[in-house]
Parts: structure tokens; C-alpha cells; sequence
């Protein structure tokens, strides 16, 4: 069968009963006659050419197919419904949230931003992560509400974009607790040599430390480069190694002391945005975020 040969009037009143369990019901929701709802569930059926529902004396038990095809019915129903409340400006039922977040970011900021909403039991939460311009391309096609970075985007005619700075991170030198408890370096002077642990090349804490360590002719030793901030933690936990990072990564290995700050530079911050389409649908929970969390410092 053919996607134009599938009537979705008879699908919705699937779906209706199969939510309902009882034909009478679901008729008397539709406004329509118990006869009327049997006739389209049976044309649904003929269609699909399986059984969708079997009786058990007066109830209706879904078959293997009736839960499958409930499971679809509900993915384009639920869509359906969620589209119109965003396009009228509801915010009754479910509200479903797409955030994308660069692939260097870190994933305990990104926590700390959407956890206001990790309470709310209307919100349904979708969590990308992925390179900025593939993020970007899919923000501008509407596939995703917000994106949040930590480099600034450009808008321009073809990508009217709004760019909301959200706050600003120190970033630090730690070290793990057994070796630098009570000692401290400075950055960049105290490096020369050193075993570091650095956020890989595209990150934009990158050219930072760099451009820092030329300007007092350092070199410290590179130990491992990191794209991913999660990756980085880990090697920050586990090798022994200074590493140079956002508090905010190790915010949990600080606070039980099994990293301790070892430097900081005043020179070094990691910079927050997010990225959104000037002409989008608002959505009410995203508004609240971002009034929210509009300048502040970054979470540490």
C-alpha cells in the first residue's frame, strides 16, 4: 500500500479507540455513532490487510499489528498536536524541546542549563550534540528550537540568526588531589615543560592557551588534545596529567577532591551562547531559559 492510499481520518479513529479501549466511548468523543467508528477501524484494517483489534468479551484488546500501528499513530497524532499548540501559542500538554550542543561543549553546562526543566513533567527533552554547522543547518530548517555553543554565529540574509551571550566560564589548571594539594602554578609562566592535557583543536579555549603560552615563550609538554569535554574529564581524573579546562567540567572531581585547582588565568574564558532563529515560534519554556540565564556567569 501506497502512503497517499492511507486515509489518516480512519488512523485517527484508531488511535482514538485503541487510547480509549471502548468503542462507545471513543463515539462519544468523536461525535459520531458506535457504527460509524467500527466502519472506519474495519476499512483501516481491509487496508493494512491485518486484524488490529481482538474482542475479549465486551473489551478491545490490541493485536500484535494494533500495538505497532498505535505506536506510529501516536508519534503522528502527538506531533500533530504539539504543532498546533505551537503554532497557536499554547502551552497546555506536552511541550517538546530540540536543543543541539557543540560536540566541545561541556556536558555538565549543558545539564545545568535545562535543569529548571528536568522537574517539569510537560516537557519532553531532545539532546543533540554534533559539529556547530551541521547544528546551525538544522536549526535554520526548524530542527532544532536552540543550539548552544561557545563561539558566536554570524547572521546574515540567508541565516537570520539571534546570537544570546549567556555568560562566561573561568578556565583553570587541575591537577589530581595526591600530587597537588596545597601547591599552585602559574599560567601561563609555570609551564615550561609541563605534562598538560589540552581541549583539541577546535575548541575556541584552544588558540586561547596557545596565543598565551607564545606571548611568555612557554612550551609545555602535550600529553593528549580532546575534542570532547566528557573524554577530557576523564583524562583530567585518570592520567595523573595537568589538564587546562572549564571548571565546570570537573565541577563533581572538585567539589569531592579528587581534582584540586592547581592555576588560573585571567587571560582564559570560555565564552556561552545561545543560538536560536530570529523569526521562530516561541516557545514558552525556551523564553523562560533563556530570560533566565541571559549574561550570567556560566555555572560552575
Amino acid at each position: 500500500m501506497r502512503l497517499d492510499q492511507l486515509n489518516f481520518n480512519h488512523l485517527f479513529y484508531f488511535w482514538r479507540v485503541a487510547k480509549l479501549g471502548h468503542l462507545t466511548q471513543a463515539a462519544q468523543e468523536l461525535h459520531t455513532s458506535q457504527s460509524a467508528v467500527s466502519t472506519q477501524i474495519r476499512q483501516l484494517e481491509e487496508r493494512l490487510g491485518e486484524e488490529l483489534f481482538l474482542r475479549e468479551g465486551r473489551r478491545l484488546l490490541l493485536t500484535d499489528t494494533g500495538q505497532l500501528v498505535l505506536a506510529y499513530a501516536e508519534n503522528i497524532f502527538g506531533l500533530g498536536q504539539e504543532m498546533l499548540g505551537r503554532l497557536q501559542g499554547s502551552a497546555s500538554g506536552v511541550t517538546r524541546l530540540r536543543v543541539g550542543s557543540v560536540a566541545t561543549l561541556s556536558r555538565n553546562y549543558q545539564e545545568n542549563w535545562i535543569r529548571p526543566l528536568l522537574a517539569d513533567p510537560s516537557v519532553v527533552l531532545t539532546l543533540e550534540s554534533g559539529l556547530l554547522e551541521g547544528l546551525i543547518t538544522r536549526l535554520v530548517q526548524h530542527q532544532l528550537d536552540v543550539v548552544l555553543a561557545n563561539e558566536s554565529v554570524p547572521s546574515d540574509s540567508e541565516r537570520p540568526l539571534h546570537c544570546q551571550f549567556l555568560g562566561s566560564q573561568s578556565i583553570s589548571l587541575v591537577g589530581p588531589a595526591s600530587v597537588w594539594q596545597s601547591r599552585s602554578l602559574r599560567i601561563p609562566e609555570d609551564l615550561e615543560g609541563m605534562e598538560v592535557a589540552l581541549p583539541g583543536p577546535r575548541h575556541a579555549l584552544r588558540a586561547q592557551f596557545e596565543a598565551l603560552c607564545a606571548s611568555a615563550g612557554v612550551t609545555p609538554r602535550l600529553r593528549a588534545e580532546v575534542d570532547d569535554m566528557a573524554m577530557l574529564r576523564l583524562i583530567a581524573r585518570d592520567s595523573g596529567w595537568l589538564t587546562v579546562l572549564p571548571e565546570v567540567v570537573v565541577q563533581d572531581e572538585l567539589r569531592t577532591g579528587i581534582l584540586v585547582k592547581v592555576g588560573y588565568s585571567a587571560g582564559l574564558q570560555e565564552h556561552f551562547y545561545a543560538i536560536t532563529t530570529r523569526h521562530r515560534h516561541r516557545i514558552e519554556v525556551l523564553e523562560t531559559l533563556l530570560e533566565r540565564s541571559s549574561g550570567r556567569m556560566g555555572p560552575s
